[in-house]
């Protein structure tokens, strides 16, 4: 039988890796992310247990048995064992890319991701995944021809795949392709809720060349209502960015995003530059798009950037604060330095 302790670093991997990337929801899935998040922790725990909770599994490439894993770095080693002995299954390179990712070794997770979709290649969900993460592999978050082609394929395979439409406009968009995304985006606004809807518009509208419309301030709950939980972070700029402020025609976006997951935001607000402090709330409200939600995350890394652009796209010049990870929830006001060496 396999230990107790075994079992339970078998559930801390899965539900580690679970944390770094959401999968795409049903159409339907805005009003089951929570269960589809635990049914997905359950499916990587057995995963695990699949392939390291067995002893024959476990046997070295030299005959020896492996202990439990007591850490992520263990788990991750004898994973990699029991998969040059069975190479053969998707879902061990899929969760070995997850746990990669958590560790940011995004080069050795795109590596895994890619011998995941040469073993799955027609699910959607990993195509999109894999894509992501080649991204985050790239110096620059730039998608490749290969990224691409699984986008494009993911779109084939579910064609009402949000994420990879999503993904797909951000494609565009990288390669100067400004009408085609918008139109692209343009294709998700009726399914969207108002706050997502009107955060994905205002790309549109970038795309398109318009200026950017002034942020305007949240709303003030009613007693109808309950404010989602949010996220206080405090920006300032270092003075080695003083002209810049002084000139005011900058733009600071406070982001959040999963840790080691994605490039994209699961909130984000941008703000004229200033010189006194800036100190936003980010919420559900800021979420540009439905199927990832700050609220959802037990975890999140949190940046800010000051753009000269105004665009949410990074641009050469931009200036950016170094990321800060933090458990959620929290009552934690996050201190950001912009410009600070």
């Amino acid at each position: 039988m396999v230990s107790t302790t075994f079992l339970i670093g078998a559930g801390l991997l899965a539900a580690i890796a679970t944390g770094i990337v959401l999968w795409p929801l049903w159409r339907d899935g805005k009003r089951r992310i929570w269960g589809t998040l635990v049914a997905a922790a359950i499916i990587a725990t057995v995963g695990l247990y699949q392939w390291l909770g067995t002893p024959a599994a476990l046997q070295l490439p030299d005959g020896q048995s492996a202990d439990a894993p007591r850490t992520l770095e263990e788990g991750i080693t004898q994973l990699q064992a029991a998969l040059e002995k069975n190479p053969a299954r998707a879902d061990g390179w899929l969760l070995l890319a997850r746990s990669q990712l958590e560790l940011g070794r995004t080069t050795e997770a795109a590596a895994a991701y890619e011998r995941a979709v040469q073993l799955a290649p027609d699910e959607a969900p990993l195509l999109v995944e894999a894509a992501q993460a080649r991204a985050r592999a790239n110096p620059q978050s730039l998608f490749d021809d290969t990224a691409v082609q699984w986008l494009q394929h993911a779109r084939q395979v579910a064609p009402d795949n949000e994420r990879a439409i999503w993904l797909t406009g951000i494609v565009q968009r990288q390669r100067g392709q400004d009408e085609a995304a918008a139109a692209t985006w343009e294709s998700l606004l009726s399914r969207l809720e108002p706050a997502a809807a009107a955060a994905l518009q205002e790309q549109i509208d970038i795309a398109r060349g318009k200026p950017p419309t002034p942020a305007q301030a949240p709303a003030t709950p009613t007693a109808s209502t309950s404010p989602s939980p949010g996220l206080s972070v405090t920006v300032t700029l270092a003075p080695a960015l003083a002209a810049r402020a002084a000139a005011g025609q900058d733009t600071v976006f406070v982001i959040a995003r999963v840790p080691g997951g994605p490039p994209m935001p699961v909130a984000v607000q941008r703000h004229p530059v200033q010189a006194n402090p800036l100190t936003v709330t980010l919420s559900d409200a800021d979420s540009p798009m439905p199927t990832q939600k700050l609220s959802e995350l037990t975890r999140v890394e949190v940046f800010a950037r000051l753009s000269a652009s105004g665009t949410a796209m990074r641009q050469e010049g931009d200036v950016e604060s170094a990321p800060i990870t933090l458990d959620l929830p929290t009552d934690k006001v996050v201190q950001i330095t912009l410009g600070q060496p």
